[in-house]
């Protein structure tokens, strides 16, 4: 058993005394309907319940035994799957979650906290929500609105992650030196061809569906960085009624085998063809 506990106290001190922040809230207009003081007090405890109770209890046994790879995909440790469930199914992963999509609303100042709760019980876990609010956050700002309304619920919900793939084997600090390829596609769709590495939460057991946000290039692209453009490759195609369809071309090759973190997966991604769409304009990938 963890012996974690969240540092509530020290929590709503800095909220409340430090910064005051319901004072803040009163004058955004976008928020002071959305949170008050009692509001956070109660958001935090609850936090504070499940991290410490359900997945801070996991940390040393997952990095005891780990992620494991097969052809079928990655299979995460022994109760990983459960807490997830949980941990979705009580609405944190959409925590500061835009509400037209169903997130939660909650500013960064409150989800900062239920983030370190999650990460200081069991980081390898935390790894999980925290590559899916990224990609949320890269799509709310740059999708389009058929992409953010087809794709945010089930991602704030947790019923689907995100990743975010950038790196690949020859090409890690140069980014511009990427090699993936976006074809166009008349539909327009692209199809998009290479292979990524150290990318967390590639594949796992936790959900049904993983929102894979790719860097590639174009054929036309300018060299470098410049060239660079974002896609969004789900693991599973998704129906235009949002059902999930056949299984999209993109697998994993294999796991790291590493000195810590162990229950999170990072992958090896292979996309080889893969059925994307384009996020903001073409070329602008860095800047989504």
């Amino acid at each position: 058993m963890s012996d974690y506990k969240a540092p509530l106290r020290d929590m709503q001190f800095v909220l409340n005394e430090v910064f005051e922040v319901a004072k803040l809230w009163a004058e955004l207009p976008a928020l002071a309907e959305t949170v008050d003081a009692e509001t956070a007090s109660a958001i935090l405890e609850e936090a504070g319940k499940v991290t410490g109770g359900v997945i801070a209890p996991l940390n040393r046994s997952g990095d005891e035994e780990g992620c494991s790879w097969s052809a079928e995909g990655v299979k995460t440790p022994a109760g990983f799957p459960e807490a997830y469930r949980t941990y979705a199914e009580g609405g944190w992963v959409g925590v500061g979650g835009d509400p037209a999509f169903g997130g939660m609303g909650m500013p960064k100042v409150i989800g900062a906290q239920v983030e370190e709760m999650v990460n200081s019980a069991n980081l390898s876990f935390g790894l999980y929500p925290m590559l899916t609010a990224g990609a949320c956050l890269s799509l709310n700002a740059h999708a389009s609105e058929e992409l953010k309304a087809k794709y945010l619920p089930n991602m704030y919900a947790g019923v689907w992650t995100g990743s975010m793939c950038l790196t690949e084997p020859h090409a890690g600090t140069d980014l511009g030196m990427i090699r993936t390829k976006a074809e166009p596609q008349a539909d327009g769709s692209f199809k998009i061809s290479g292979t990524k590495i150290f990318i967390t939460g590639g594949e796992h057991d936790l959900a049904e569906n993983i929102i894979h946000l790719v860097l590639a290039k174009l054929p036309d692209a300018p060299a470098g960085s410049k060239g660079i453009s974002l896609f969004l490759v789900p693991k599973v195609m998704v129906n235009d009624d949002g059902s999930l369809g056949g299984r999209n071309a993109v697998s994993c090759g294999s796991i790291e085998h590493k000195m810590g973190i162990k229950g999170s997966a990072t992958c090896v991604m292979n996309f080889d063809g893969a059925t994307g769409w384009i996020v903001d304009a073409p070329n602008k990938g860095l800047a989504a």
